[in-house]
């Protein structure tokens, strides 16, 4: 499922990375809070090469490109709103470069990734 939003970055997470069944991965989560009469805030991922692609900061306005993702393990389900293109207000290009969804590991909790069976 895609869908679109707009919102200013607030927050960067600490950089993920690990290794996986395909070799070293990495993942950068940030915060964008929507720009609405209600704003919400909605934590977003970056995988990999995308990471300084994409060059988020905090302060940034963006709209941004999520594919969202569910699953499960050991009877809970986990959603990821991945970004698969980002662009900047105020600029005229977008960074976009899509890879099918799957391409690196999903992490639901990073500090027990070696247990996890996918």
């Amino acid at each position: 499922m895609s869908m679109e939003l707009k919102g200013k970055v607030v927050q960067i997470l600490p950089l993920q990375s690990g290794m996986g069944k395909k070799g070293p991965w990495k993942k950068q989560e940030f915060v964008v809070e929507t720009q609405s009469q209600y704003p919400k805030k909605v934590c977003l991922s970056i995988w990999g090469d995308k990471i300084d692609q994409f060059g988020v900061s905090v302060g940034d306005m963006l709209n941004v490109s999520v594919d969202l993702e569910s699953r499960e393990y050991q009877g809970r389900w986990y959603t990821e709103a991945r970004a698969w293109k980002i662009e900047k207000s105020g600029q005229g290009q977008a960074v976009n470069q899509k890879d099918p969804i799957g391409d690196e590991p999903f992490i639901a909790n990073p500090a027990s990734a070696d247990d996890l069976p996918f």
